[in-house]
C-alpha cells in the first residue's frame, strides 16, 4: 500500500546519535524498528546490520571486540539485542576505548532485562528511544486513511496495511500466538501459554477498568503476587499499559489500583474475537476501546507529560489527566459524535482544576461545548501545542 510511512520518532533518533555513542530503539516485535533503522542507515552511508536471531549474523560476533574494532569506521546496528545480553559489557569497553557518538544502534523487543542491562552497563553512554506501532498522526495524512480501519486493526504495520480485515485478523492471531509461545520464553520467562493467553483475554474484557489482582488470581488459580508479576511483564513488553490514579494527596497514588489497557486496539479486538467494525459497534467494549485508542496515542505522542486518571467512589471521573510542571490538562474520551457531559465530569473538574479540558471523539471537529471545555477529534488534539 505504501513504500514507507514517516515515523515521528525519526528526528529523536537522529538527535540522540549526535549525543550518545549508543542509541537503543526499543519497542514490541513487528512495530517497524528494523524497517526504520535500515532506511535511516541507507542515508548515512557505511553501516552494518546484524539480526541476532539468525545464526549467520550471530556467528560474526564470536569475537565481538575484534568485530567491533575491525568495523570502527561503520555504524553498527544490532537487532534483537536482548537475545545476547552479554554484549552490553563488551560494548561498554569498546565505547570507552574510543568514544565516538552515533556508532551503535541497538534494537530490542522491550523487556525488563534489556532496560536493566543497558542502564547498568551503558549508563551515560546510551540514549533510549521507544518506537510504538503506528499512531494516528503518522497515518492520517495518507491518501485513503480511514479512522475506523485504524481503530479496528490497530497500529502494527502488517496489521494496519493488510489488504482486508480478514488478512489483518490472521496476522494479529499469529502475532499473539508467537508472542506468548516464543517471545516470552526467549526472554527467559517460563509461563504456561494457556495461562498467559487467559490473562490477556481477561485484561481485554476489563479494558480501561481498575485492575482487581485478587479477582484475576482467583479466576486463573494464581496468587496475587504472581498476577502482579505477569502484568508487570506484559507492561514491560509493551502489550499492556497501566495508568495510575490521580489524587490531591500524592502519597496515596501508589496504594490505589491502576487502570489497565491493552495498548494496541487491534490486539484488543483480536483477544475479544471482534472481526470487523460493525461487530465493534455493537460490542460492550466499544466505549473503552475508543478510550484505549485515545489514551495510547496521547501518551506515546506526549512522552514528557505525566499521566493519570481520576475516579471517586461516587463515580466522579476523568479518563486522563496530563501534567507537566504547573500545567494540567483534563481529557474525557467519548465514542459518540454527540457527547453528553455528566455532573460527575464537572465535579471532577472542580477537584482537578485543569487549565484546559478536552472531550475527544471519533470525528474531525473542534468546538467549545462549555466554558473552557473543547470537543475535538484525536488528530486535532495531537496537533495542539501546550
Amino acid at each position: 500500500m505504501h513504500d514507507f510511512i514517516q515515523r515521528t520518532i525519526e528526528d529523536t533518533i537522529k538527535q540522540y546519535l549526535k549525543i550518545f555513542p549508543v542509541v537503543a530503539v526499543l519497542g514490541p516485535r513487528q512495530c517497524g524498528k528494523s524497517t526504520l533503522v535500515k532506511r535511516l542507515c541507507q542515508n548515512w552511508g557505511d553501516s552494518l546490520f546484524l539480526d541476532l536471531q539468525y545464526d549467520i549474523d550471530l556467528s560474526k560476533l564470536d569475537q565481538p571486540s575484534f568485530f567491533f574494532e575491525s568495523n570502527a569506521d561503520k555504524i553498527i546496528c544490532l537487532d534483537e539485542i536482548q537475545l545476547v545480553p552479554q554484549l552490553f559489557s563488551v560494548l561498554r569497553s569498546v565505547v570507552d576505548r574510543n568514544r565516538q557518538n552515533g556508532k551503535f544502534i541497538l534494537l530490542g523487543s522491550a523487556s525488563r532485562d534489556l532496560i536493566q542491562q543497558t542502564s547498568e552497563s551503558l549508563a551515560g553512554r546510551i540514549g533510549l528511544v521507544y518506537l510504538a506501532p503506528f499512531t494516528i498522526n503518522e497515518l492520517n495524512q495518507l491518501e485513503g486513511f480511514c479512522l475506523n480501519t485504524f481503530w479496528l486493526r490497530g497500529g502494527f504495520p502488517d496489521s494496519y496495511l493488510s489488504d482486508n480485515d480478514g488478512f489483518s485478523e490472521i496476522w494479529r492471531t499469529n502475532f499473539i500466538k508467537t508472542f506468548i509461545e516464543r517471545d516470552i520464553p526467549q526472554l527467559g520467562f517460563q509461563i504456561p501459554a494457556l495461562q498467559l493467553k487467559r490473562l490477556l483475554v481477561m485484561c481485554a474484557h476489563n479494558q480501561g477498568q481498575l485492575i482487581n489482582y485478587s479477582k484475576l488470581g482467583e479466576s486463573l488459580g494464581l496468587t496475587h503476587p504472581t498476577i502482579r508479576r505477569y502484568i508487570d511483564l506484559l507492561e514491560q513488553t509493551f502489550i499492556l499499559r497501566t495508568v495510575l490514579p490521580y489524587e490531591t494527596n500524592v502519597k496515596k497514588r501508589l496504594v490505589k489500583s491502576p487502570k489497565v489497557f491493552v495498548r494496541d486496539s487491534g490486539l484488543l479486538h483480536q483477544l475479544l474475537s471482534i472481526p470487523d467494525f460493525n461487530s465493534l459497534l455493537g460490542n460492550p467494549v466499544f466505549g473503552s476501546s475508543w478510550e484505549g485508542v485515545v489514551v495510547e496515542n496521547i501518551i506515546v505522542n506526549k512522552p514528557d507529560w505525566n499521566y493519570y486518571f481520576y475516579r471517586t467512589a461516587t463515580g466522579d471521573e476523568m479518563d486522563l489527566i496530563l501534567e507537566k510542571g504547573n500545567q494540567r490538562i483534563a481529557i474525557e474520551c467519548k465514542a459518540s459524535t454527540a457527547p453528553k457531559l455528566t455532573k460527575g465530569f464537572y465535579r471532577a473538574l472542580e477537584v482537578i482544576k485543569p487549565q484546559k479540558t478536552y472531550v475527544i471523539i471519533p470525528a474531525p471537529v473542534s468546538y467549545e461545548i462549555a466554558p473552557n471545555v473543547t470537543v475535538c477529534g484525536l488528530s486535532e488534539f495531537l496537533n495542539l501545542t501546550f
